[in-house]
């Protein structure tokens, strides 16, 4: 079996993972804590989150694709890690430093809270995801995640029992945060070498993670933010409303996200080897396999999304069903420019086209943000999410035309969006004919799935569309 079969099984399996337990969580959750207490709770991990970012400083895309290219020789490998991890650790204890200040000198609400929260960012200190990611080691992480994963359900329902167990919530979420980038360093000896690091080399990484940095702030803004926004602008229940309605677009997202996280160190692999005609292929054939996914997923959530936010979380997250089939949109936005993005434009090195983008969305975002969520509370929020999202994936796009054949991407996956605008219009009539219930939402989920793989098994088979039926087998079948 190729390694990319392999590593996009595990990711896949891990991202299928952390669909199913929030199914089995969430309704639980939602209904014991309510929607103001999941707002409290978001609002204090959006700021401790911003903390993390800091932390990490760029490292996820930066130490992936630094190792991605010197796997090969293992002494440039022992020191490559060393030096970004030394430089890692040092500014991620600045940072836990700079959190508990925040704490003790601001006056801050929900400070217990945010004491709690600190866990996130010492689990960042451990941190070293990048590492195995980039020599493509994807079994190890899915079988930690799996397990603490598991552990975490099963103290959520031990512990969690009423709205004054928020506390308790947050501590098994963020210690099981801890434990899972803890458990890597029992076995990391078997994959590298710590040696001490030259200043030279520490401050060699300083510039390069400053500038991937920029980006990941910028995305922080729309994918962060608005939560924090929320909060000031508008009440905790909006930012609970806003907070699953996220989290329902995130889950069956993460599948999409896992491919471009497993392409990454092969496209950073590649692109060292100057392999160009090689890279292009698989860019190619991701784009059409992603898109294929991320129709199915948009069409999908935006039709079941009147009913299932109701059904799911309870009735008093009604107004959540408006906020998914609105933020469904950005789903082919975001697959678009992942792809473009975990692909070509991070191992090209290309970080200012990067940057550039997802700036222009924060910017969006931000102005929008500042217009809306005053006047539409969570759904204006929802709205500035769609425009930056789609700002990021049109400058991409544009900035990569003369070198990635852009609207044949577009072009190959229109029939995609065809089937999934049909799909929608069939589980409409199945809404409409049915009243709202479990059974009637999974009713409308097989009709869609029914009519969407139908439509693309008629459209591959009586075409015979070459690049569809080539797309897999690229993907799948190469062991370079």
């Amino acid at each position: 079996m190729s390694s990319i079969k392999k590593n996009f099984i595990y990711q896949s399996a891990y991202q299928i993972l952390i669909i199913v337990l929030p199914f089995i969580t969430s309704p639980y959750v939602s209904r014991v804590l309510g929607p103001e207490k999941t707002g409290v709770f978001s609002y204090s991990y959006s700021v401790a989150n911003y903390f993390v970012l800091f932390a990490m400083l760029g490292i996820n895309n930066y130490g992936n694709r630094m190792i991605a290219a010197v796997r090969g020789d293992r002494e440039r490998l022992n020191r490559t890690f060393s030096s970004i991890f030394s430089l890692h650790f040092l500014l991620s204890l600045l940072v836990v430093v700079a959190y508990f200040a925040y704490i003790l000198l601001f006056p801050i609400q929900y400070k217990t809270f945010a004491i709690i929260q600190s866990l996130y960012i010492i689990a960042a200190l451990f941190d070293i995801n990048w590492f195995f990611f980039g020599i493509e080691e994807f079994r190890l992480t899915f079988t930690r995640n799996t397990l603490v994963k598991i552990l975490t359900v099963v103290a959520i329902f031990t512990f969690v029992h009423t709205q004054d167990d928020l506390w308790k919530y947050i501590t098994i979420m963020a210690a099981g945060s801890l434990i899972s980038q803890s458990m890597v360093w029992l076995v990391i000896r078997k994959y590298v070498t710590f040696v001490k690091p030259t200043f030279a080399e520490l401050k060699s990484h300083i510039v390069p993670l400053l500038v991937l940095f920029v980006p990941v702030i910028a995305v922080s803004i729309y994918r962060v933010m608005d939560k924090i926004l929320l909060f000031h602008f508008s009440t905790e229940a909006q930012v609970g409303f806003f907070e699953y309605s996220e989290r329902i677009i995130n889950l069956p997202l993460g599948i999409i996200t896992a491919f471009g996280t497993v392409m990454l160190p092969r496209m950073s692999n590649i692109t060292a080897r100057g392999d160009t005609q090689q890279g292009r292929k698989y860019i190619a054939s991701s784009m059409l396999f992603v898109m294929f996914m991320a129709y199915a997923l948009s069409f999908g959530l935006a039709a079941v999304s009147k009913d299932f936010a109701p059904v799911f979380f309870g009735s008093a997250y009604e107004p959540s069903g408006i906020i998914i089939a609105c933020m469904a949109v950005t789903i082919p936005f975001i697959s678009f420019a992942n792809v473009i993005r975990t692909q070509y434009l991070i191992p090209s090195c290309k970080d200012k086209v990067y940057i550039l983008s997802v700036g222009l969305g924060a910017l969006v975002n931000i102005v929008i943000n500042l217009i809306l969520i005053p006047r539409l509370h969570a759904l204006g929020a929802a709205i500035g999410t769609i425009f930056a999202e789609v700002t990021v994936c049109i400058v991409q796009s544009i900035a990569v035309r003369e070198d990635l054949p852009v609207f044949s991407y577009i072009k190959n996956s229109f029939y995609f969006l065809a089937s999934g605008a049909i799909m929608f219009g069939a589980v409409f009539i199945v809404d409409m004919l049915t009243e709202r219930s479990i059974p009637a939402v999974v009713l409308e989920v097989i009709t869609g799935a029914a009519v969407y793989l139908t439509l693309s098994f008629i459209y591959i088979r009586f075409t015979k569309n070459s690049v569809m039926m080539d797309a897999f087998k690229r993907l799948f079948q190469s062991k370079k």
